[in-house]
């Protein structure tokens, strides 16, 4: 048996007619940026995650960035101001730190979750912290409720990474509605992704809503007319179009994946692979399942001569990457062990029970190697 990481072409596959649909839409009406399919999925979206705003924007990165951007226009950061963000996240929330001119505080994350852990946030602040940049890693939910009573004791901004937990959620709320606001990608490989680039912003915060509207659009809020030197980030009428169509069977994709995690974790039993630890089963809408072992190439190889494709998020963390000399110095034990042990086992919505129990099966025949 052959099992493919994710298989985007059957996702993809399983709403052809409607995408076809909303794509042709969108072709015949003659109008490509800033119009009706944009504002009916901003309206959609915002109402998904229980905020009232939605901003559509070109990519994750561009949600974090111009996020931090538009809060020093309002006067609530300046350069060298600090972000906290946990150490082991993707570089892109790292990117959207620096770019601002504002200083990355990586914390060790929580070794059972992987997510920002609040006591490590308590003992990083510093009369210039400014930010808590919790990251929903993998698919589950920061303690949103510790860091919201932290944000709100030190009079802190909470920026949501919400680029892997579309839908999850902590009592009834959803990612992307606990921060002051939120950034998310619709990377194709998303839980509710795109057929190209694209990412939004939501927040609450109508002040905010109004700064990053013209951010977004050059600076501008009316054509011609430039009161911030902004940037072209717009996520587009046919992108738009597209994850309308994906937004409405995004629970149930959902569901899907919360049931192979459930096959997996009844499944795989072996001294040498630890699975993840699951919180509250709403509380993780499983982007990756993500299994750790010491003997991960083996591992590995063991999983690709069997058919089954794996891959590893992230083998590098951001403090060893060249772009930041600057963090090389920082001895974080946790996070380095975690990149040198994650492994990625299959996961989607296409993917099938069985698919997942052969999965389960291959990873026990390699305990039983030795």
């Amino acid at each position: 048996m052959n099992v493919p990481f994710l298989d985007l072409k059957a996702i993809n596959q399983g709403c052809r007619e409607q995408l076809i649909e909303a794509m042709t839409q969108v072709l015949d009406s003659g109008w490509y940026i800033q119009g009706k399919s944009l504002e009916a999925f901003e309206q959609r979206f915002a109402e998904y995650c229980g905020t009232q705003y939605c901003l559509g924007v070109a990519n994750g990165l561009d949600a974090l960035t111009l996020t931090l951007r538009a809060w020093k226009i309002m006067g609530k950061l300046q350069v060298g101001d600090e972000v906290i963000v946990p150490a082991n996240t993707y570089i892109a929330s790292i990117l959207a730190i620096s770019e601002n001119g504002l200083v990355p505080v990586l914390v060790e994350p929580d070794s059972q979750t992987f997510n920002l852990c609040p006591e490590n946030v308590k003992r990083a602040l510093t009369p210039k912290t400014r930010v808590l940049l919790p990251v929903h890693l993998y698919g589950q939910l920061a303690d949103m409720p510790a860091l919201l009573d932290i944000a709100t004791e030190h009079q802190l901004l909470v920026l949501e990474d919400s680029a892997q937990a579309h839908g999850a959620a902590i009592a009834g709320r959803k990612a992307g509605g606990w921060g002051d606001a939120s950034g998310f990608s619709f990377y194709p490989g998303k839980n509710l992704g795109a057929l190209g680039d694209a990412g939004a912003i939501t927040t609450s915060d109508p002040a905010l809503y109004d700064v990053l509207k013209a951010l977004r659009n050059y600076g501008s809020h009316e054509k011609y007319k430039n009161i911030f030197q902004g940037v072209n980030s717009r996520l587009d009428e046919m992108q738009a179009a597209i994850l309308s169509v994906k937004l409405g069977l995004l629970d149930s994709q959902t569901a899907h994946r919360q049931h192979i995690a459930e096959v997996y974790l009844n499944n795989i039993v072996c001294d040498e692979i630890t699975l993840p630890t699951l919180v509250r089963s709403e509380q993780h809408v499983w982007h990756l399942f993500v299994i750790r072992t010491a003997n991960r190439e083996a591992l590995q190889r063991h999983l690709a001569d069997n058919g089954v494709q794996t891959l590893i998020h992230y083998p590098i963390p951001p403090h060893k990457q060249q772009a930041y000399p600057g963090l090389q110095h920082l001895e974080l034990p946790i996070t380095e062990e975690i990149h040198e042990q994650v492994l990625s086992l299959p996961m989607g919505p296409t993917l099938t029970v069985e698919e997942a129990l052969y999965v389960a099966k291959v990873c026990n025949s390699f305990v039983s190697k030795g």
